[in-house]
């Protein structure tokens, strides 16, 4: 009951959404920036990369369709006040829906669901993957309209807005970016794919860019947050919020320390084909993973920061 009480479910479906929407964001982003760039297309490992990327597309826009169908019954629950039984009805879900910010936006976001969705199924048409990368890119930015950035009132709300729609974006890019990339890396450790030296540093170092220009913007984007949501030093030692975004910065850090050795350690081993490169391309892809699962632990805490009062009210 207290997890209940907490707002355990909703902490926990924001959670499962916004990792499934960064995986969509994230292999799109990686497809265009990272494999169209260092893969030819007539090659064995990227049609098979293509496939089995598509594949992770689908299931997580299937989880991001259920997850957003569940956030908005939850939503329901806490803005009427009413049983869970009385509160998801026609009636209430149509007030939700269209009479509150979060039903406009949750109607939004579920016609860029669609539009990607369409893309998805003629992937094969340039034209389509474009716009599946824009309707992905415009799926994840959305969510800065459902959460706290929302309620900021005047210029410093449109500031407020788009600083986190940005740092969402690069989050998705890096964290969600990283499923392709492990996907990458072992399909490349299959007996059946030949892949070049030259191909996987090229990928990795692609990928490495990425993360440093996404870790940049996260950065800048979360200290205008910080900024706004958090005022003082005092204030994120006192309030709940902030000891729970520090949290969230030690998991942040050890990210960093990860991509560190991958980007300094690990990457310029794989310059020559041999068995160094072998073992570099397994340990990148154990640190990959390791990032993932602490990517996925921030989206977690990102869920639990969504549910409480900014630490500003304590400043």
């Amino acid at each position: 009951m207290d997890w209940l009480a907490a707002g355990g479910p909703l902490i926990a479906v924001r959670a499962i959404h916004f990792a499934a929407t960064a995986v969509i964001t994230g292999t799109l982003v990686f497809r265009t920036v990272v494999a169209k760039s260092a893969l030819p297309p007539e090659q064995a490992l990227a049609k098979k990369f293509q496939a089995q990327s598509q594949r992770v597309a689908w299931i997580a826009l299937a989880i991001t369709l259920l997850s957003g169908v569940i956030w908005l019954l939850l939503q329901a629950v806490s803005m009427s006040g009413l049983p869970p039984d009385e509160a998801m009805t026609p009636e209430v879900l149509s007030t939700v829906l269209n009479q509150t910010q979060f039903g406009v936006v949750t109607e939004i976001r579920s016609v860029l669901a669609i539009i990607l969705a369409t893309c998805l199924a003629f992937d094969r048409f340039p034209l389509a993957d474009r716009l599946a990368l824009a309707a992905a890119l415009g799926l994840t930015a959305a969510i800065a309209w459902t959460g706290h950035a929302a309620s900021t009132l005047g210029g410093l709300g449109n500031l407020h807005l788009a600083a986190d729609a940005l740092h969402l974006v690069a989050a998705a890019s890096w964290i969600g970016g990283l499923v392709p990339l492990v996907l990458l890396l072992v399909t490349v450790r299959g007996d059946d794919v030949a892949a070049p030296a030259s191909f996987v540093r090229d990928a990795t170092q692609r990928f490495s860019t990425l993360g440093i220009v996404s870790v940049a913007t996260l950065v800048a984007t979360g200290l205008v947050n910080a900024w706004i949501l958090v005022g003082s030093f005092h204030a994120l030692l006192a309030a709940e919020y902030g000891r729970i975004l520090i949290l969230k910065l030690v998991v942040f850090a050890l990210m960093l320390a990860f991509a560190a050795v991958n980007r300094f350690s690990l990457t310029p081993q794989l310059a020559v084909a041999s068995e160094k490169q072998r073992q570099a391309v397994r340990q990148l892809t154990r640190n990959s993973v390791v990032e993932i699962v602490l990517g996925f632990s921030i989206f977690a805490i990102v869920g639990m920061l969504g549910i409480l009062h900014p630490a500003i009210h304590f400043s």
